[in-house]
């Protein structure tokens, strides 16, 4: 059923001309849903409606495949795009197969964020677009008012992960005015001792929005010491699109964190 529906997507796109791409990650799929012509996407990931997906709305009606070799090959593409999708030979594999692979690189902070967006816009054939979407970050980024200075923050995960400085999510923290709770560098698991008799005074809630925090009931944030901390004092509530992915839509969380917070949240 699915080979049909993609076969009949590739015979339909086949007469439109233009680079012809496939999408091998939700992360991907941001990308190509922003800067690429819609008639040249063959295809995107399994997850490009899923809540975590930012451009979710967007990938209705597109076909969907998954990252595996014989399923692109059949759809005959002439460019792949891909953060992690694929595997770690997908690369060299499509590049054999003579399909230009545009790979969408780790950013570990905005400015990376902005030359990845550059980067596949000129892979895409989309220069103008990909330097509209930066100017709009920086124009964005220029008119933050962070209300929030001198306050601390911690940003915590539904699976208990917290982000320390030097990390993306500690540059978004920094920029809307906070002091980062977490000031170890990198990426950490919840501190539940500290914050057994230490507290911020607002914390940031990302991925709460996805099932995982539902199903797994033995993840950190599940502790009572997290539970009280989240009762507790004003909440964030990031939904995962906005910081599942490197892209522009970081912004929408670095805007939401800089707005002061006044009200606790009803994560639970």
């Amino acid at each position: 059923m699915f080979a049909a529906a993609c076969s009949r997507q590739t015979s339909q796109d086949a007469s439109d001309g233009g680079m012809k791409i496939v999408s091998l990650d939700f992360c991907a799929d941001q990308f190509v849903l922003k800067l690429a012509n819609r008639e040249n996407i063959l295809a995107l990931s399994p997850d490009a409606e899923a809540v975590f997906s930012y451009m979710r709305d967007d990938a209705r009606g597109v076909a969907k495949v998954r990252p595996r070799a014989e399923d692109i090959l059949l759809l005959a593409p002439d460019m792949v795009v891909r953060t992690y999708g694929g595997g770690p030979n997908a690369t060299a594999f499509f590049e054999r197969a003579g399909i230009k692979v545009v790979q969408i690189a780790y950013a570990g902070d905005l400015d990376r964020v902005k030359q990845s967006i550059l980067n596949a816009a000129e892979d895409m054939d989309a220069s103008e677009r990909g330097a509209a979407l930066v100017a709009q970050m920086d124009a964005r980024l220029a008119a933050l008012a962070p209300s929030n200075t001198g306050l601390t923050i911690l940003y915590m995960t539904s699976k208990g992960a917290v982000a320390g400085r030097g990390t993306l999510v500690g540059e978004l923290l920094e920029r809307a005015g906070y002091e980062n709770f977490q000031a170890a560098p990198g990426w950490s698991s919840l501190p539940l001792e500290r914050l057994a008799y230490e507290s911020p005074d607002v914390i940031a809630a990302g991925f709460f929005d996805t099932s995982d925090m539902v199903s797994d009931m033995w993840t950190p944030s599940r502790h009572p010491v997290a539970r009280r901390q989240l009762a507790d004092r004003p909440v964030i509530d990031l939904p995962s699109a906005w910081t599942a992915c490197s892209g522009w839509f970081l912004l929408d969380a670095l805007e939401a964190l800089a707005a002061a917070p006044t009200t606790t949240s009803s994560v639970q």
